[in-house]
Parts: structure tokens; sequence; C-alpha cells
């Protein structure tokens, strides 16, 4: 395992216990178990680093469609991120020292974030791009793909307003026509309630998660304009 910077004996330790730690958990978690956008390349088990300013991107295509950054792809479980410190690169996510692990059920959809979008504690988020999940088949880690937001889960974690954009793959997907969480529920009975049950349930029986309901894809669209103004202001 090579590493771009000079390591201790200890760290080496410690990075190679937490490798094996996640790569018992029925290989979900461990890094070379999903696939990685070809637009970005491993710089070590835990960094892929592209070219391109994720951060940098615009929220909203010409066509009306949302550009989304896949952090975690459908049915993995290892908490990826966009790094706040290098635009260009996904992370995993460290917490309590060791990588993070998600100890449920796999994502139900590739999770990830809205470029271009920042919502202040004022208006309901943490200043942070938009959180997404894209229903559909799984996309590689760090793939930016266009998306149609269909909905918001409303949720609360600890009693904090943390909700969750919800939207398709537009291409190349069964839910490529879907517009509205009224057709996912018709079309795809209980999809929502899936959606709904895991994120009220993945941090475990005291994780704090406390879900409120879906709203529409218009009160998801007010959201988004509001965090990709709020985003432009403060550039």
């Amino acid at each position: 395992m090579q590493k771009i910077r000079t390591l201790t004996a200890a760290t080496c330790l410690a990075i190679l216990s937490n490798t094996a730690a996640a790569d018992s958990l029925g290989g979900l978690a461990f890094s070379e178990t999903t696939p990685v956008t070809a637009a970005m390349t491993p710089k070590d088990d835990f960094t892929v680093v592209g070219t391109e300013d994720l951060m940098g991107l615009k929220a909203f295509n010409k066509d009306g469609t949302v550009r989304a950054i896949v952090e975690i792809p459908t049915g993995t479980s290892a908490k990826w991120e966009v790094s706040k410190d290098d635009p260009k690169a996904v992370y995993w996510e460290y917490k309590k020292g060791k990588p993070r692990v998600v100890n449920y059920l796999g994502y139900p959809g590739n999770y990830g974030a809205i470029p271009g979008t920042a919502l202040p504690k004022e208006l309901g988020g943490d200043g942070d791009p938009l959180d997404v999940i894209v229903l559909g088949q799984s996309v590689p880690r760090g793939e930016v793909v266009d998306v149609r937001v269909i909905g918001v889960l409303k949720m609360l974690d600890d009693g904090e307003q943390d909700d969750k954009l919800i939207a398709v793959l537009t291409k190349d997907s069964p839910f490529a026509h879907i517009e509205s969480m009224a057709q996912l529920d018709e079309e795809f009975p209980a999809a929502s309630q899936i959606v709904d049950l895991w994120f009220a349930h993945y941090k475990g029986p005291d994780g704090g998660m406390e879900g409120l309901g879906f709203e529409d894809a218009q009160s998801a669209r007010e959201v988004l304009d509001a965090a990709a103004a709020n985003f432009e202001a403060l550039r």
C-alpha cells in the first residue's frame, strides 16, 4: 500500500488494522470492491482524485435537470464524501480514528451531493452541499450524473434538520421517467417507504434519526434554488 507522505510505523499499523476491519465486513466497505469513475484515480485506499473542481460545477443543467456527485454507490456501506479541503477529491470519511462504515444494510440508492449548493442553518441546512439519494442502479464513486429531483425527505438528526433530496437518474434507468413522489409510489410500490425506513434506522435504535415524511418536487426545487443562490452569494 503506497502512501504519498511518510508515515510512522504506528500510523501504518493503524491504517492496516482499520483496512482489515473494513475488509471483514463482507467486502462491502473495502474500497477495492467499489468501482470508481474513470474521471478519477485512486490516490490511496482512502482517497480518489480527479482534475475537475467538483464544487465548481453548476447545480442546474440548461434543460432543468440537476447534477449530482455520487459519493456512495447503491448497495455499499462505506461512508465517502467530497473533500472540503480539495474539491477535486472524494475521500473515505474518518470517525473516531477509523474509516466510517454504516453498520446496516447498504444504501438503497446512490448517495451524494449537489454541487454549487450550500444551505445555511437559517434555511434549514448545515452550510454544506445538499444531500441527495438517487434511485437507480449503482453508479461508480465520484461520477457526476444528471438527475431529476422528485421530492425531499424531511428528517431530524438529533433534533437538527437533516433533509434528503430524492432524485432519479435521467437515463438508462427504470426510474428515468419518474417525475413525482406520487408517480414513484404508483409505479414502484413501497420504494419511498424503503428509503424512509432506511434513513430512520441506519444509525441504529438510538441513532437520533426521525423521519417527518416526504414533500413534493416543488418543495425540493425551492430548497435547491435557495441553496444555489446562497452558494453564489458566498463566492
